[in-house]
């Protein structure tokens, strides 16, 4: 059943032209044959891209990852001088399969030019090549830098946020649950846009009529999941820490935003998460924006991207205050 109908006016023009995602069994043996698609979703976000601003200054490093390995991450600072500032751990999206720190660039400075924190965004190993735990555990090693070195990034380690899109806002839930139970950081938000936060979405036998028509479909889903896992998504047993949704507890986690749009294949797994978490005890933001489906917000000046946008900047906002 089509979805386009529903679709928002001001989205159609792209949506209705952007060829979905097809993987292939193949390339869960052979991940080489990822890397045209790996290339042109970097392209395709790159020229996109607004001009950098000029009140931020952007920088990378090497930071001891997992196991003696070493892990890249992006950072943005503002140039402005300040006090101890609250930062941001943001993990990029891509279906656990694609994506880089670079894609979201211009939401890095905006973070750190308009809320004033620091931003780290890691680049953690994707899959297939890395599946669970790897990816998590990559953006845990991240969270543990820039807590250890908070005095040297200017940051107050008790204003700590976690966020991210997608495949990197299921990774942000899921380092939310890690870090809770390790007890090691504390976070003061988790910010989760469209978040890929259960396997199980991927395997219904009755999905949503009206969702995952745009952008990322099911069978896109369901590979990016068996990357992840390695195995069919929909199992008995699959960790909270790869599939957050599956987790038991949701109590005393950080406050949540969550965001999504009413035709992403997401919607209805993050609306029962937000109504768990709300359950729970946890102090939660939901926002569902109608006729909007994964990846709305790449149409910068369409009403719903600006509605979204300050939303969600307002949440930062406050949780970071």
């Amino acid at each position: 059943m089509s979805s386009n109908h529903l679709l928002d006016p001001d989205l159609r023009p792209l949506f209705e032209q952007l060829p979905p995602f097809r993987f292939d069994d193949a390339m869960l043996s052979d991940p080489s044959l990822l890397a045209p698609m790996r290339r042109m979703v970097g392209e395709m976000l790159g020229a996109n891209r607004p001009p950098p601003r000029a009140d931020v200054q952007r920088s990378a490093r090497l930071i001891p990852g997992p196991d003696g390995s070493k892990l890249r991450v992006e950072i943005v600072r503002p140039l402005a001088s300040g006090s101890i500032r609250p930062a941001i751990l943001h993990i990029h999206g891509g279906g656990f399969v694609m994506g880089a720190p670079g894609d979201n660039a211009a939401t890095h400075e905006q973070y750190a030019g308009e809320l004033g924190a620091v931003v780290v965004s890691v680049d953690y190993r994707l899959a297939p090549e890395t599946p669970h735990p790897g990816p998590v555990e990559d953006c845990y090693a991240a969270l543990s830098w820039l807590y250890e070195h908070a005095g040297e990034l200017g940051v107050d380690r008790a204003r700590i946020a976690v966020s991210g899109e997608s495949a990197g806002g299921g990774l942000a839930a899921a380092l939310a649950l890690v870090t809770r139970d390790r007890a090691e950081i504390p976070l003061v938000f988790q910010h989760l846009v469209f978040p890929a936060l259960d396997d199980r979405t991927a395997s219904e036998a009755e999905p949503s009529p009206y969702v995952g028509e745009f952008a990322w479909t099911r069978d896109a889903n369901c590979f990016a999941w068996r990357a992840l896992l390695g195995f069919a998504p929909g199992a008995g047993e699959v960790s909270p820490y790869a599939a957050p949704a599956r987790a038991g507890d949701l109590s005393r986690l950080p406050p949540a935003f969550i965001a999504c749009g009413s035709l992403d294949l997401f919607a209805e797994e993050n609306m029962t998460y937000a109504r768990r978490l709300v359950r729970a005890g946890v102090p939660t933001e939901l926002h569902i924006y109608p006729g909007a489906p994964h990846g709305f917000m790449m149409v910068a000046d369409a009403p719903v991207t600006r509605a979204f946008t300050a939303a969600s900047m307002a949440a930062l906002a406050r949780a970071l205050a």
